[in-house]
């Protein structure tokens, strides 16, 4: 496929505007060390300073990326007029914390970057996502699974009707993540931690679910204690659309002595065509390219298989903070918003509550409306 066919199919968004606005990075770990912050230099963003509760760590990160400045402290960075945007990369019990901190310095801060899960609770999400409203500030979340290539590409056919109605849609995770300390102890593991990327996309492709059937276990190789660690679930959608998720994190006994066969793969099934793609994530720390290959049922049997350079790990983190540099810039509300991202919380929750209750779950059961006055519960 020519370099415009791949084009043309959307797999990358065009550079934002406000890319000349300051961010400070909040957090010193994997994710802002090895993913946002390669990403933003090649994105040309412009990082002003970083903080972390460890200030050794923040130093070291800092003279890696080229950071001009390390702060002492959250707030001395929100004191820095400097700082237009926060990106917020802490484990998610402290992340709710750190922004209603930023949030208790009004009229400084014009937007905040937030991981997912932006809250390990749909009512914490929500008061987040309120308070942000009420001072002013645009709230983007990371659901950065949304910009590897091959997931957008796939967005664009759908959106373009290449593909029909849809059909059937599966994402099947085979691999080992490794877990991070602040894992432990948690009320999720893998729904709020892996399963949030899969059921985000899924929402990103066919819209809202009406219901939700789950099944969880916990992972025989995770000493510690939990109920989700692998995860399979079912989507209903309007109009006899299907989605399933199978998330095995333990994927065979490959650090016990077998082979292992570890990938991310997914597939789109509509009726006027079919899509399958493959999430070059297992592969890191190695730049392993996403894949998409899709024909379409116009009468000449063929596979279309565009390819690109680009990798989820890092590339797709310079989108996420990309749709929050645009939306400050141009003034609309970001493509990943926090008010959006409720209704993945919501879906998370729905896939711990069919699990352990054994039951159908309706998503209307839920109440997004950050505002707290929507009829569901």
């Amino acid at each position: 496929m020519t370099n415009d066919a791949i084009d043309n199919l959307g797999h990358c968004p065009p550079p934002p505007a406000g890319r000349e606005l300051g961010i400070g990075a909040v957090g010193a770990g994997f994710i802002m060390r090895d993913c946002h912050l390669p990403a933003y230099a090649a994105a040309g963003y412009r990082v002003v300073g970083i903080t972390s509760r460890t200030l050794e760590h923040a130093r070291e990160t800092a003279a890696l990326h080229h950071v001009p400045r390390v702060y002492d402290t959250l707030e001395e960075m929100l004191a820095d007029p400097a700082v237009e945007v926060v990106d917020v990369a802490v484990p998610p019990a402290d992340q709710p914390g750190v922004i209603e901190r930023i949030l208790a310095r009004p009229g400084r801060v014009r937007g905040i970057l937030a991981q997912k899960p932006l809250a390990l609770d749909l009512a914490t999400a929500r008061g987040l996502v309120a308070g942000c409203a009420r001072a002013g500030v645009a709230l983007q979340v990371n659901q950065n699974m949304r910009y590897d290539h091959s997931v957008r590409a796939l967005k664009t056919l759908i959106e373009r009707g290449d593909l029909g109605e849809p059909v059937l849609a599966t994402i099947e995770l085979r691999a080992i993540p490794h877990w991070m300390p602040w894992a432990e102890g948690g009320r999720s593991l893998s729904t709020f931690i892996m399963s949030i990327h899969h059921l985000d996309v899924l929402r990103y492709w066919l819209g809202e679910p009406e219901r939700v059937m789950a099944s969880t276990r916990p992972d025989p190789r995770t000493r510690f204690a939990h109920d989700d660690g692998i995860n399979l679930y079912v989507l209903e959608f309007p109009g006899g659309g299907r989605a399933s998720g199978w998330d095995d994190v333990w994927s065979g006994p490959a650090r016990e002595g077998a082979a292992a066969a570890s990938f991310v793969r997914w597939r789109y099934e509509g009726t006027r065509g079919l899509a399958l793609g493959e999430i070059g994530w297992p592969g890191w720390p190695q730049r392993v390219p996403s894949t998409i290959d899709y024909t379409l049922a116009d009468g000449k049997a063929q596979w279309q298989r565009p390819r690109w350079p680009e990798a989820w790990f890092p590339d797709a983190f310079a989108g996420t903070m990309g749709g929050l540099l645009d939306a400050l810039a141009r003034d609309h509300e970001p493509d990943v918003s926090g008010r959006d991202n409720l209704k993945t919380i919501a879906l998370c929750e729905a896939v711990l509550a069919s699990a352990r209750e054994h039951r159908v779950v309706r998503l209307d059961e839920y109440n997004t409306d950050p505002s707290g006055t929507a009829a569901a519960t």
